[in-house]
């Protein structure tokens, strides 16, 4: 049965910021020892006065413990909690010597003086009228942000969260959230439909209610799009709602909602083909405008008038010292007769050689070009292998945090007659309508790219789409030239790509391993081992720079959250930390979760902890864009290990060495397209570390990945 526990609170022992737990001793009337209380606090401060409901447990460590399930907190009333309550920091302008002073002088009454009648502080030796004002300004903040601090606590927002909130909202949190929770899930990152429909169900909001619906439409929308799909049809949206509403799909106010909806143009509905299609507008206005770019490209047709495509092409191979075999020359060729080409295929099949050969002509003929990677990785590949200065799409449209793409259809690019954008499987459709929107009148385009590949992690199957509108011409290469044939790593990749078991006895030189482990404890603990031990050693890769662990799922024995806690103990294990940066350490390898305008810095992006501090609490980050950044506690939910990433994550890389683990835990993320992908990213090294069941399951599924896009028919459309 649940007791009630009421005192003074003496110290805070323990808090999680991002949760809300806590570890506070207490005083208690009649009891001479101090008592230990553990739970969800809003803002626990020395000196005042709490009222708890729970239960005694006994901790094996620490002894017998409150568990408190619910807790109230109050300022102080007796003179002794209004002193610790004062000396405690929370109020600016007074420490523990000003605290004594202030409630010798005031006593009982001194919070109603600072409160009702500050001047009355001047009385104190030292407090002149300057000091007096800053304390009483901090006292008004204190007690509006603390309100609306226990207010958010009581409709279960930890204070990390809360924070955002109220740096958001400021002192109209409260009245915001009573008109419109829903708005926390548009506003405030890292809060969703769910956190905002709890809330919302607190205070009163019914079922059915449109705003109810209505963020549950929009929520369903933002999903699909995290998933690559850029529109959901009419079952999907209704069947969504009802699942995240508990309601009827089929009700007039679901139906009512969603015209609404469309009404007020925050979603756009489409007829295509047989299908009702509801799109967020701006990936409604992205497919839009890419069709119409491209489609504009496609009809213009014609190259370089004035270089002879034949003659330009032999003078290169004479410069290069390369002789192209016929598919790279017909590629070659169509590129210069052409305002835009695709060029896709596998790894080995001659890409960089023709885009050099290409260039090498374009630098004759003096046309200049602009090179652009979606991340910086490929960018920094696209410069080596070709000897001109790449750069990402983002900074081709010179995005400021903020302002977003200040080159754009009103001010476009100013530079460069052929642009090249390598890595295009990865651009998703908002970034390449923006791109396209700001391209030169009369400028050429390239695209290269491995179709095969996992499309964008952003919504949209962009190369793909393109290909199969069928409108724009495609150069697809499958010839494996001698070379690259030499390495195990692109015979592998092909072979799976072909729906074909790779050769997995390989020779000891050989570039690509097959390790057999059934279990997944043993295929992990073989994983460490390599990681650790025996590539450094026997490659002479480092372990935390060289080398990147790629899994199929974030959970599991083999997921990234279990194979980052075993890696980061084996690789980095003295490192110093804190509880304010949680489980990071300097040196750590991480990776960005989500794009942050302001850092600069994209999701996916790869860095390394330099150094933590204390005071103020941050975590400070070199990643490998040379950009650094530093993140608060409230902050550290971008980020994660990296010692290990989902082969999703992994789009657009390249690392020296790759280890991939693949086992049958991991059956629902066993596809064709995802292992070819994983297998793709390895540079010098691949190891495969699993069963062959689970290779075979891989190879034999034949997912296109699926998504809901309509480009293909609007191209058709729009060149037809």
């Amino acid at each position: 049965m649940s007791e009630t526990l009421e005192g003074t609170i003496e110290r805070v022992t323990f808090t999680n910021e991002e949760t809300g737990f806590a570890v506070i001793k207490v005083a208690i009337p009649g009891r001479t020892t101090p008592t230990t209380i553990t739970g969800s606090f809003p803002t626990p401060t020395p000196g005042e006065t709490f009222s708890a409901q729970g239960n005694w447990h006994e901790d094996p460590n620490r002894g017998k413990q409150f568990k408190a399930t619910s807790i109230s907190t109050k300022a102080p009333t007796a003179t002794a909690g209004i002193e610790q309550f004062l000396a405690s920091g929370t109020i600016d302008g007074i420490g523990p010597s000003y605290a004594k002073k202030i409630v010798a002088k005031f006593g009982e009454e001194t919070l109603a003086i600072i409160d009702h009648n500050s001047k009355k502080l001047e009385d104190i030796p030292g407090i002149g009228s300057k000091k007096r004002k800053e304390i009483k300004a901090s006292w008004d903040a204190q007690k509006t942000t603390r309100k609306t601090m226990i207010f958010l606590h009581g409709h279960g927002i930890p204070p990390a969260r809360a924070a955002k909130i109220y740096a958001e909202y400021g002192e109209g949190a409260e009245k915001l959230l009573k008109e419109n929770p829903f708005a926390l899930a548009d506003d405030i990152a890292g809060i969703g439909f769910k956190t905002a429909d709890s809330i919302a169900a607190k205070i009163g909001v019914a079922d059915d209610d449109p705003r109810r619906l209505g963020a549950a439409a929009l929520h369903a929308l933002e999903h699909a799009a995290s998933q690559g799909h850029c529109a959901l049809t009419e079952p999907q949206i209704t069947a969504k709602i009802a699942d995240l509403t508990s309601t009827d799909a089929k009700s007039f106010a679901t139906a009512n909602t969603l015209a609404a909806l469309v009404l007020q143009e925050a979603l756009r509905r489409e007829e295509i083909g047989s299908k009702q299609l509801y799109f967020l507008p701006r990936l409604f206005w992205a497919e839009h405008h890419v069709a119409a770019h491209l489609a504009t490209l496609a009809k213009r047709g014609h190259g370089y008038p004035k270089i002879q495509p034949q003659a330009a092409l032999t003078r290169a191979e004479k410069t290069t010292g390369t002789t192209l075999a016929p598919s790279q020359r017909a590629c070659v060729l169509a590129a210069l007769e052409r305002r835009i080409l695709i060029i896709t295929g596998g790894p080995g099949v001659g890409k960089t050689t023709i885009v050099n050969t290409i260039l090498t002509i374009l630098k004759e003929a003096k046309v200049a070009p602009v090179l652009a990677a979606p991340t910086g990785r490929a960018a920094r590949r696209l410069s080596e292998s070709s000897g001109i200065d790449a750069t990402t799409i983002h900074k081709l449209l010179e995005y400021q945090p903020g302002r977003g793409f200040t080159r754009n259809r009103d001010t476009p690019i100013d530079k460069g007659d052929l642009f090249v954008i390598d890595e295009a499987s990865m651009v998703d459709i908002t970034l390449m309508a923006a791109f396209l929107q700001a391209l030169p009148k009369n400028a050429h385009l390239l695209l290269v790219g491995d179709v095969d590949q996992l499309p964008s992690v952003g919504a949209g199957a962009i190369l793909r789409d393109i290909i199969d509108s069928g409108v724009i011409p495609v150069s697809r290469l499958t010839e494996i030239f001698r070379q690259a044939a030499a390495s195990h790593i692109v015979q592998a990749a092909h072979a799976i790509n072909s729906g074909d078991l790779p050769e997995l006895n390989t020779p000891p030189q050989a570039d690509f391993f097959f390790i057999e482990r059934e279990a997944p404890d043993e295929a992990a603990k073989t994983i460490l081992h390599l990681v650790s031990q025996r590539i450094p050693k026997k490659f002479d890769l480092d372990p935390i720079r060289d080398i990147q662990v790629l899994t199929p799922m974030h959970r599991g024995p083999l997921g990234t959250s279990t194979l980052n806690d075993r890696l980061q103990q084996t690789l980095n294990p003295q490192s110093h930390t804190t509880p304010a940066t949680r489980n990071f350490r300097p040196g750590d390898r991480i990776i960005q979760l989500r794009n942050n305008d302001d850092l600069g810095l994209s999701n996916g992006d790869i860095g390394t902890i330099t150094h933590l501090t204390q005071d103020p609490p941050l975590l400070h980050a070199l990643f490998d864009n040379d950009r650094t950044a530093s993140y608060g506690t409230a902050a550290l939910d971008e980020l994660s290990l990296a010692y290990a990433i989902t082969i999703h994550k992994s789009q657009g890389s390249e690392f020296p060495c790759v280890v991939i683990p693949l086992t049958t835990a991991h059956h629902v993320m066993l596809q064709r397209n995802l292992l070819y992908t994983a297998v793709t990213r390895g540079k010098r090294l691949v190891i495969l570390v699993g069963s062959h069941r689970a290779l075979t399951t891989a190879i034999t599924t034949a997912t296109s990945g699926h998504r809901t896009t309509t480009l293909a028919q609007r191209l058709k459309l729009a060149t037809s």
